[in-house]
C-alpha cells in the first residue's frame, strides 16, 4: 500500500554515478552496513492510482559513501499496489551531496524503456547522524553535507513534495534494520 496519501509530480534531480542496473531486489552483494528494507511507491499523478509493472532502479553509496559497478544496485517492477522494493543498507554519505539513494523510474517494465523520472531519495540528518556512528560508517572519511546545505535536496522538495524517506527501526533496535517508505 501506498504509504503517503499526496498525489504530486516529484521534481527531478541530476542523475549521477548512473551504471544500468542488474534486475534484482536485493542489492547489497555482502556490502557491510544497516540492513536497510526500501519500499518506492510509483503513482500516476493524472489519475492518482498505484502504477503497476514500471521499472524503478535505485543505487547508493556503500557505508564508506563509495560507489561501486554491480554492488547496491538494482532493478524491479513495481506490484500491483504501485511499490518497488528493495533490500539495500542505509548508505553512507558521500563528499558534495547529503545523504541520499539515487532512483530512477522507466515508463514501461523495461530499462530500455525512456525514463519517466530521474530523482534522489534523502534521510532525515538525524537518521544520518545516528547511523553514522555504527561499525563501517564510522570509517566514512567524506566531508559531509547537510539537507539545507545540497541544492539537490532543495529542488527535491519543492511544490508540496517531500524527497524525505519515511523510516523507521525494526523492533526499536536501528541496528538490527531500518524500514524506509517514499
Amino acid at each position: 500500500m501506498l504509504n503517503r496519501l499526496t498525489c504530486v509530480l516529484a521534481p527531478e534531480t541530476p542523475m549521477t554515478d548512473y551504471i544500468a542496473n542488474p534486475v534484482r531486489t536485493d542489492i547489497t552483494e555482502g556490502q557491510p552496513g544497516v540492513a536497510f528494507t526500501v519500499d518506492i511507491g510509483v503513482m500516476d499523478t493524472t489519475t492518482c492510482k498505484p502504477l503497476e509493472n514500471v521499472m524503478v532502479e535505485l543505487w547508493g553509496a556503500n557505508a564508506v559513501g563509495e560507489y561501486g559497478s554491480t554492488f547496491l544496485r538494482g532493478a524491479t517492477q513495481t506490484g500491483s499496489n504501485g511499490i518497488a522494493e528493495f533490500q539495500t543498507i542505509f548508505p553512507g554519505f558521500t563528499t558534495g551531496a547529503a545523504n541520499h539513494l539515487s532512483m530512477l523510474v522507466h515508463s514501461t517494465s523495461s530499462e530500455a524503456s525512456g525514463v519517466s523520472h530521474s530523482g534522489q531519495l534523502f534521510f532525515t540528518d538525524s537518521w544520518t547522524d545516528v547511523v553514522s556512528q555504527y561499525t563501517n560508517y564510522n570509517e566514512n572519511k567524506n566531508a559531509r553535507m547537510k539537507n539545507a546545505a545540497d541544492p539537490n535536496f532543495a529542488a527535491a522538495n519543492k511544490k508540496g513534495f517531500n524527497s524525505i524517506i519515511d523510516t523507521e527501526s525494526i523492533n526499536d533496535d536501528w541496528p538490527e534494520g531500518i524500514i524506509g517508505y517514499l
